[in-house]
């Protein structure tokens, strides 16, 4: 029940600072998630994890301007 409540209150906290969801939103996210966190095992917990790490890069990774592109070097010429 605890873990629950601790759940919510992050969750809350966590949609306040998201733009699509409230939180509202979050609260019961974060409280849903809790007991499903409990019966999931390590190796899926840690895939979890690793595929949200991959999405935030790339979420990330799109939102940077794309770089300038490289200008074409100019062969030099030997002196004659």
């Amino acid at each position: 029940m605890i873990g629950k409540l601790i759940g919510a209150g992050i969750g809350a906290k966590l949609g306040n600072e998201s733009r699509k969801m409230g939180g509202t939103t979050g609260a019961v996210l974060g409280a849903v998630a809790v007991p499903l966190v409990r019966r999931l095992r390590l190796p899926t917990l840690l895939a979890l994890a690793g595929g949200g790490y991959l999405v935030k890069r790339l979420a990330d990774k799109s939102k940077e301007e794309p770089a300038a592109p490289a200008t074409p070097k100019t062969p030099k010429t030997p002196a004659a």
